[in-house]
């Protein structure tokens, strides 16, 4: 068992050529006993890191680059950053052959984490569910399933609408896929909802409270 603080890589955003992350994902980790750091979009260096890491967490951000899963991103989308994209696919096919690695997927890390499980997505929520705003901008709503029962801080235009080979742990009311996990693994968690601005403890602060003491425990 690891005696250090667990050594908790978190996926950084590339933003006008610059490597960009928010503050809480860093603050939520040093709060739950772990190290964070931010690790380097380059996919040249995924399994390095899966080796040097104690556990990573799959950042949010803006909206997957759909032509390598098969399908057109939509003309509404606003694609994150190639390099980005490249980097998260590298680290969670590295991670596949690391399966005691705890992994905690946040809003487009769920979505990333989904997708490489064979899952598909539903590339613009406005076109498809009445209650799409409910998830927009910041707005607090109702989810339920395994996880616990409460209210999360949610900003996305696009969900999963399959989970592939994941298991779907909890959903809002409207039906929006809202967590999924892998079965067998150590920890292998995506939540659609940003647990670092979630004040219900039980789905905010407790996620990454599980992530570092998963991260301590290999």
């Amino acid at each position: 068992m690891a005696t250090h603080r667990p050594l908790i890589g978190l996926t950084p955003d590339v933003v006008d050529g610059r490597i960009a992350l928010r503050p809480s994902y860093l603050d939520s980790i040093r709060q739950a006993g772990g190290l964070p750091v931010i690790l380097s979009c380059d996919p040249a260096d995924a399994s390095d890191l899966v080796e040097q890491c104690d556990g990573f967490v799959f950042t949010g951000g803006d909206d997957p680059i759909m032509e390598g899963f098969g399908v057109s991103t939509h003309p509404c989308a606003t694609p994150i950053d190639p390099r980005r994209q490249a980097f998260e696919r590298a680290l969670l096919e590295a991670l596949d052959d690391q399966e005691d690695k705890p992994v905690l997927g946040i809003c487009l890390g769920m979505q990333m984490m989904g997708l490489h499980a064979g899952g598909s997505l539903d590339q613009y929520l406005p076109e498809t569910l009445p209650t799409a705003s409910d998830h927009w901008d910041g707005q607090e709503h109702d989810v339920s399933g395994s996880l616990g029962d409460g209210r999360v801080w949610s900003r996305h235009r696009q969900a999963l609408a399959n989970a592939g080979s994941l298991e779907v742990v909890a959903t809002a009311s409207d039906g929006v896929i809202e967590a999924v996990e892998a079965p067998g693994r150590c920890l292998y968690l995506g939540v659609q909802w940003h647990p670092e601005r979630t004040s219900d403890s039980q789905l905010g602060m407790a996620l990454f409270d599980r992530l570092v003491h998963a991260a301590a425990a290999t």
